[in-house]
């Protein structure tokens, strides 16, 4: 008798996997629950931003960032009032110049009249002297800078308290009288004794600047806690 061929079943040389393998697929593809599953719809993209939603997220990092800097600018004052008066000196010095060369290119403008030229023309060249002398020296700044707050405050007591005299309609029309009253106060005696009232003016703006910092940074929490609540796509 003749032995069976070695490549088929039950010879030493048979492999039955491919058999199995090949049963499998079959299964596989003849059940529906193993069917193969159909093109899937493509993922949903997240809805776009709205434009209060925008806004909302920006305001609260906008006053977070403002009561931090108006915060940490008002502790640098409070530790080191000396040199933070310098530094005001220094850019009220800048600012004169600035303001002055701005001063004399509008003097020279189509749209204005002869009159206000002249106007530009001179203040703009005061203005530029004024910031020049603001760099001779710090005592020189501060001193300046102390007789220009005390003399705009003059001014704007006199006029406030002449409005609220008159205008009887006028809202809080007590309270505008007595700022009046004190604002033109303080503004003689800042030009009376400057250097004096310019130190005190430096720590109380320090402590209204760490103030105020503290109240904008909350602000801004609250702002933020309420922006969550706003619908992404709004």
């Amino acid at each position: 008798m003749s032995e069976p061929p070695s490549g088929g079943p039950g010879g030493p040389g048979y492999d039955d996997r491919r058999v199995h393998a090949a049963r499998d697929a079959r299964e596989s593809w003849s059940s529906p629950s193993q069917a193969p599953a159909p093109h899937s719809a493509p993922p949903r993209e997240p809805p776009l931003e709205g434009p209060l939603h925008a806004l909302s997220r920006a305001a609260w990092q906008a006053v977070l960032v403002t009561g931090v800097a108006a915060l940490v600018l008002g502790i640098l004052v409070l530790l080191w009032p000396g040199p933070s008066l310098l530094a005001a000196g220094i850019l009220f010095g800048v600012y004169l110049v600035v303001s002055g060369v701005l001063q004399l290119v509008s003097a020279f403008g189509t749209h204005k009249s002869t009159s206000l030229r002249v106007l530009a023309f001179a203040s703009g060249a005061v203005s530029i002297l004024l910031g020049l002398f603001c760099f001779r020296g710090a005592m020189q700044s501060i001193l300046l800078l102390a007789l220009w707050i005390g003399i705009g405050w003059l001014f704007r007591g006199i006029t406030q308290t002449i409005a609220a005299v008159h205008d009887r309609t006028a809202p809080a029309r007590g309270w505008q009288i007595f700022l009046g009253i004190v604002t033109f106060i303080a503004g003689i005696v800042l030009i009376d004794s400057p250097l004096q009232s310019v130190a005190v003016l430096t720590l109380l703006g320090g402590w209204w600047l760490v103030v105020v910092g503290i109240m904008e940074i909350v602000t801004a929490f609250r702002v933020r806690r309420h922006a969550q609540n706003i619908p992404q796509p709004l």
